[in-house]
């Protein structure tokens, strides 16, 4: 009997069941699974995946890679440090940027840190996310193995009344992440500056002291601490928005530029994005890509993307980096990857997945110009990639003629 069968079907109540169900997951398959609600009331479609991290929980609620997914943890505790002001990933939490959706195994906790603010539920209903819990986290995670990351949709009404047979209909009818840009929905407005440095206990985020190095991000969707860890090597950063020309980068006189992660289908973004890409490599100027941004760069030299059976999302991963021999053990979070095949000559694969062989980073002959599919940022080794960063600055201080900053530290 299929996995999806066996979820939805089974006569023997699990002990976390309830006898009248505040939320219901209904994928596109017609499988319907009940819960308990929490956060946000009302429905919306998305697609659903899983994510294998321990820890960070608001980090991952809140990255807008996210954007059109509903997270299932893997692991069956959530909620028990709470949430917090610092741990937000987004630049526009007013634009919900992040996951719209969330799963969990057991009933979130009580929070139980010093750093806590808020608890989880009342932070989830203030960010407009819809979460379940309640149902069989381990057997959804099979499901989606087997099956591939099904679109669906999640729905809480705190009195228990739902209309199946619309939300089957919802789900069946909803189109997906392919074709789908979702850049423009997280990127910011107007171009802004960034000046926060990397996280210190007990003293929380400084600025910046010093400026050596002029950084232009390209905001599809970027992380916080991405910035944080290049400014932290001395940057001064401006974003810019997603939809910006190449005309409107190079204005702000960049010495590097940086390509960021976001959501949706790269192929669907880089509509309007892989121009700009391919007249800023031509420029000679240092630049680093992740996630999406590696995605469309891979775009911007010829290659193409594919869409991923069930994705990468963790920070469990490991990557091996063909430039040291080393292996990384990664933060991922995407479900589209770049075709190794569609590499034109003239571009090198520099990281390789150890799960399945995907593409995990690439860099061009001759040019400095590189990227990885991964999040260096995250931390999850907890330092293992923080060295692409002093990869990145150091092809800006050999144009610079300076010395290069030690990258195995």
């Amino acid at each position: 009997m299929p996995i999806s069968h066996e979820i939805a079907t089974t006569n023997t109540p699990a002990p976390w069941a309830v006898e009248k169900p505040t939320a219901l997951l209904v994928l596109a398959d017609g499988v319907v699974l009940e819960g308990r609600g929490f956060g946000a009331t009302g429905a919306i479609e998305a697609e659903v995946c899983f994510n294998t991290a321990l820890t960070g929980y608001q980090e991952i609620l809140t990255d807008p890679s996210y954007k059109g997914q509903i997270v299932t943890f893997t692991f069956p505790h959530i909620g028990n440090v709470g949430t917090n002001g610092e741990d937000i990933e987004d630049l526009t939490p007013a634009n919900r940027a992040g996951a719209v959706g969330a799963i969990f195994k057991a009933d979130i906790t009580s929070p139980s840190n010093y750093r806590n603010a808020e608890h989880l539920d009342d932070w989830l209903k203030a960010r407009g996310i819809v979460a379940m819990a309640g149902i069989d986290t381990r057997a959804l995670t099979a499901h989606i193995r087997e099956n591939g990351v099904p679109n669906a949709v999640i729905a809480h009404n705190e009195d228990g009344e739902f209309d199946i047979p619309a939300l089957k209909a919802r789900a069946a009818q909803w189109s997906g992440l392919v074709d789908l840009d979702l850049a423009k929905d997280v990127t910011i407005s107007e171009t802004g500056n960034w000046t926060q440095v990397p996280w210190v206990w007990n003293e929380g985020h400084a600025e910046t002291a010093k400026s050596d190095v002029h950084i232009v991000a390209l905001d599809f969707g970027v992380k916080r601490n991405i910035l944080r860890l290049i400014a932290g090597l001395g940057a001064k950063i401006t974003i810019v928005p997603a939809t910006s020309s190449a005309e409107e980068v190079l204005a702000h006189k960049p010495d590097g530029i940086f390509l960021s992660n976001g959501p949706g289908d790269p192929a669907a973004t880089g509509q309007y994005a892989v121009p700009t890409i391919k007249a800023l490599i031509e420029t000679g100027i240092p630049m680093f890509g992740i996630c999406l941004g590696h995605q469309m760069l891979a775009l911007a030299l010829g290659g193409s993307t594919i869409k991923m059976h069930q994705g990468h999302h963790g920070a469990n991963h490991p990557v091996k980096d063909h430039t040291t021999e080393k292996v990384e053990i990664v933060s991922m979070n995407h479900g589209f990857a770049v075709d190794s095949a569609s590499l034109p000559d003239g571009v090198a694969q520099t990281h390789v997945s150890l799960f399945d062989g995907t593409n995990c980073g690439l860099a061009v002959d001759g040019k400095p110009v590189f990227s990885v599919q991964h999040h260096p940022e995250a931390s999850p080794g907890p330092q293992d990639s923080h060295y692409l960063f002093r990869r990145f600055f150091n092809l800006i201080r050999e144009k610079q003629g300076l010395e290069p900053l030690d990258e195995s530290k």
